[in-house]
């Protein structure tokens, strides 16, 4: 926050009836600063606050404020006050605050909005949640290619004060379509008797309203643009997205891949306002699965139990090599996962990275396995541990590292590719899930290599 902003004292302003200065002292602060010196007061002041700022500014201010804290100044404020900020309010954020809302709640506050401001409020909350018609908005400037520069001019003038960007203008035909875009500085430094079609090149980057919000994120990291059109099915221009809300997009999409590799459902809250109750539901499903699936690791021991029942030290180094293999395995879906999120890599890739995995895992597979195979080498010099066929169990351990930790390099990076191929979420496949499915089958790499080299000595 500003240092200066910090010095206002609001509350002792409003609390002194100092009306004329809490106007003067919040004139000229900008929407975030002015939302995050308003979060701790209580919501019957903040509610005072917003009678006294400007429209506009009272509405750009309210879009900064919290999920929560919006809900409960809109039930402080009158019909009137609330009327006004939701119809000065750009239309995505105004989507963003009436999607979070229950369905009771929506109706009453859209009703109060304008005839014209209603229609746009229907029309955006009528794509799919998670598309990029809910983020668009529809304040943006269009201009025809056959206006001249200063007409073309005039008519920004005039009509873009509402716009929510205007570093890109729109160029549209006759039937609305999209044929072009242009930055308003090449409109500014063109002869004011040149023709905008002039200028135009017919290359543009449009999205499409019934495209995933994830396509858009894409879309603003191939381009330098600050904001992309939005296009119906018929190629009419219909909004625009800035790439502010892309932005958010972006973070929101991150923290559930992040929250789901950690073996978590994804939290609709943040961490500090959800519900203990429903936290633990989110959390309790993926527990229940990998508790349910590691059960699968005793039944694998139990098939070795006459293995271990005759050479003991096998199970001392059940932890080391089984979590190798689940580590290795973490690291390789994270890395995927991740990799396909930034769209570095796609479903026709699997064999190259079957292929760059392979020689991956057995690298360090052999670097593990070298370690190990020295680690009990040390200990047998320098302790006299692990009888008299130290070697074969060192070699055994060192060799199963290694097929171990191949395996898990493979599985870990295979299994995003075959959940995105069946339509799931590549994330889903979690670090913890991808270890514990490496631990039932590392269990079985090292016994089944253990079998083959102490066969007729320690089994």
């Amino acid at each position: 926050m500003n240092p200066m902003l910090a010095m206002i004292d609001l509350e002792a302003l409003i609390e002194s009836r100092n009306f004329n200065a809490v106007r003067e002292q919040t004139r000229n602060w900008s929407a975030a600063d002015l939302a995050e010196l308003m979060e701790p007061l209580s919501v019957e002041k903040a509610a005072v606050v917003f009678r006294l700022l400007p429209r506009e500014q009272a509405a750009d201010v309210f879009s900064y404020l919290s999920e929560d804290h919006q809900e409960r100044l809109l039930k402080a404020l009158g019909r009137e006050d609330v009327a006004n900020i939701l119809n000065a309010m750009s239309p995505d954020d105004r989507t963003s605050l009436l999607e979070e809302m229950p369905s009771n709640a929506v109706q009453h506050l859209i009703s109060l909005l304008s005839a014209e401001e209603r229609a746009v409020a229907l029309k955006l909350l009528g794509y799919e949640e998670d598309s990029i018609g809910r983020l668009m908005t529809t304040d943006f400037v269009r201009i025809r290619p056959h206006w001249t520069i200063t007409y073309a001019l005039d008519h920004i003038r005039r009509y873009g004060k509402d716009s929510e960007t205007m570093s890109m203008i729109y160029i549209i035909d006759n039937d609305d379509k999209l044929i072009d875009d242009l930055r308003i500085r090449q409109l500014l430094l063109a002869k004011p008797d040149d023709k905008v079609a002039d200028l135009m090149d017919s290359r543009f980057t449009a999205l499409k309203a019934t495209d995933n919000r994830e396509v858009a994120v894409a879309a603003f990291r191939d381009t330098d643009l600050s904001a992309l059109p939005v296009t119906d099915n018929k190629d009419n221009l219909i909004g625009i997205v800035t790439i502010d809300d892309v932005f958010d997009v972006a973070e929101e999409e991150a923290t559930e891949d992040i929250q789901k590799i950690g073996g978590s459902e994804a939290l609709d809250e943040p961490y500090m306002k959800i519900a203990i109750s429903k936290m633990v539901q989110k959390r309790a499903t993926w527990l229940v699965i990998l508790f349910i699936s590691e059960m699968l690791t005793a039944t694998a021991m139990g098939k070795f139990e006459d293995e271990i029942a005759k050479a003991v030290v096998l199970s001392i180094f059940v932890p080391l090599v089984i979590s190798s293999g689940g580590n290795s395995g973490s690291q390789a879906s994270t890395l995927i996962i991740r990799a396909m999120a930034l769209d570095e890599i796609s479903l026709a890739d699997w064999w190259r990275v079957m292929r760059r995995e392979f020689f991956s895992g057995l690298s360090l597979g052999s670097i593990l396995g070298v370690i190990g195979f020295a680690r009990i080498i040390a200990w047998h010099y320098f302790f006299g541990a692990y009888g008299e066929h130290w070697f074969l169990l060192a070699l055994t351990v060192g060799l199963a590292l290694v097929g171990i930790v191949l395996w898990g390099s493979l599985s870990g990076s295979m299994l995003p590719f075959l959940l995105k191929r069946v339509g799931l979420d590549p994330a889903t496949s979690s670090a913890p899930f991808v270890a514990t499915l490496v631990d039932v089958s590392g269990l079985i790499i090292y016994f089944t290599v253990a079998g083959l080299i102490l066969r007729g000595t320690l089994l």
